[in-house]
């Protein structure tokens, strides 16, 4: 549309070539927009001065809006001021950085740990300081969008085994290891190419978990490195939540453990833990590190606060409180897992240990409907869209926290459950009537 106003220039051939996107986004249901929230994350926000129950935080253990954290950053803000001024690496690495560190790497058992100012930062960061053109990077097909992004920035060759296929895993380490021995004898002797698996623990938008164990019994098989984003479940499981690769015993046989500080650590950023050799190289190679300016202070005093709080008592209670709730959801929405609400597959709702539950729909403006039809019953779950999640693989996400209760998810089943009926009603009553 053309701004006829005369304080206003005609809008330009650039902007009429934008509004021809944005209104083709639209036609296909995937248009998007930021809602204002003039509240702390918590499971009760307020939108537009309303307030609705909250099923859309990564917020896992109810940490972001903590006094604890607050307290601890506002310490922060007190002695070292709201802005880092530049790069570590410029003008100083101040205290709060280190601190998290030495506690991130405690947390999880390793040499050493590296923050970062976000979870996509990390990953950016890390993959391009490990690989080059002449190595290759396997990812799981399902992989986060910035670890995708990382993959193809760095110049690797990229190979994609399907979804936590074990099988069409080895299919390409196998084929790895044979373009590793290719090439000339002296170019192998300088610089021999490597291999990097890279995997989610939990997968953020399914909500399942990858087989780490044979995983890792793979990648030793067949000489590559193993890189693991345990961003939703770090905090969430593990002894003292340390993740998913501690639950299961591997994490000491994982090269890169990768994980963020804006879910259930409540403050924000992200993180590397691994070998010192490892944090040594990505301090000197990783251009995310290098050449972005420090974050706030503030933040990285909140999240070593919420490493220590995560490994205590009150930690692992509510822990306990978070997969309380995830039982109580999966056992209130097994209604919903019986119907197709929508069009496409339907894969398993209810993954153990994780608290992201999707409602598959398929279809992308279904979906939507679906949420808004939500939020007018005040409840604030997200229809996650193309090209989060492949085309026709739009689902409704709904993640559970330990500030949840019992109450909460009883309203939220007894919705979606509403909603799967008054469905049903309406595809009876436009049914054509059998003949007797």
């Amino acid at each position: 549309m053309l701004i006829i106003n005369r304080k206003f220039p005609r809008v330009s051939l650039f902007d009429e070539h934008l509004h021809q996107q944005l209104d083709a986004i639209r036609d296909a249901g995937l248009y998007r927009e930021l809602r204002r929230v003039d509240s702390p994350q918590s499971p009760h926000i307020r939108i537009g001065g309303k307030t609705f129950l909250n099923f859309s935080s990564n917020d896992y253990l109810g940490l972001a809006n903590d006094p604890i954290l607050k307290e601890a950053a506002g310490k922060a803000v007190k002695k070292f001021g709201t802005g880092a001024g530049a790069s570590r690496l410029v003008c100083g690495s101040l205290a709060p950085f280190h601190e998290l560190e030495e506690g991130l790497a405690g947390f999880k058992k390793t040499e050493a740990a590296l923050s970062f100012s976000t979870g996509y930062a990390t990953a950016i960061g890390t993959i391009c300081a490990l690989l080059g053109e002449d190595d290759v990077v396997v990812l799981d097909k399902l992989i986060h969008a910035c670890l995708v992004d990382a993959a193809r920035l760095c110049g690797a060759k990229i190979r994609v085994f399907a979804h936590s296929d074990l099988d069409d895993l080895e299919k390409i380490l196998r084929w790895s290891s044979t373009f590793r021995l290719s090439g000339s004898t002296l170019k192998r002797e300088l610089q021999p190419p490597r291999t990097l698996i890279v995997t989610e623990s939990f997968f953020s938008m399914d909500g399942d978990a990858a087989p780490l164990r044979e995983m890792v019994a793979l990648k030793e098989k067949y000489g590559a490195w193993l890189m693991v984003d345990e961003a939703h479940a770090t905090g969430v499981c593990g002894k003292h939540g340390r993740g998913l690769a501690d639950e299961l015993g591997v994490g000491h046989r994982i090269e890169i453990q990768m994980g963020t500080l804006g879910k259930a650590l409540g403050a924000s950023g992200g993180f590397i833990c691994g070998s010192l050799a490892l944090i040594e190289l990505l301090v000197n190679r990783a251009r995310s590190f290098i050449f972005s300016t420090a974050p706030v202070p503030a933040a990285a005093a909140a999240a070593a606060a919420a490493v220590c709080f995560v490994q205590s008592n009150d930690g692992e209670r509510r822990r306990r409180e978070l997969l309380e709730r995830v039982k109580q959801c999966r056992t209130g929405i097994l209604p919903v897992s019986d119907h197709q609400i929508g069009m496409g597959d339907r894969r398993d709702a209810c993954p153990a240990l994780s608290a992201i539950i999707p409602i598959m729909v398929g279809n992308e403006k279904k979906a939507v409907e679906l949420a808004d039809a939500l939020s007018e019953q005040g409840i604030f779950v997200p229809a996650i869209r193309y090209p989060t999640v492949a085309r026709g693989k739009a689902r409704l996400r709904v993640t559970l926290t330990a500030a949840h209760t019992t109450d909460d998810v009883n309203r939220l089943a007894a919705a979606l459950n509403g909603l799967v009926n008054r469905k049903s009603q309406i595809q009876n009553q436009n049914a054509p009537a059998r003949r007797t």
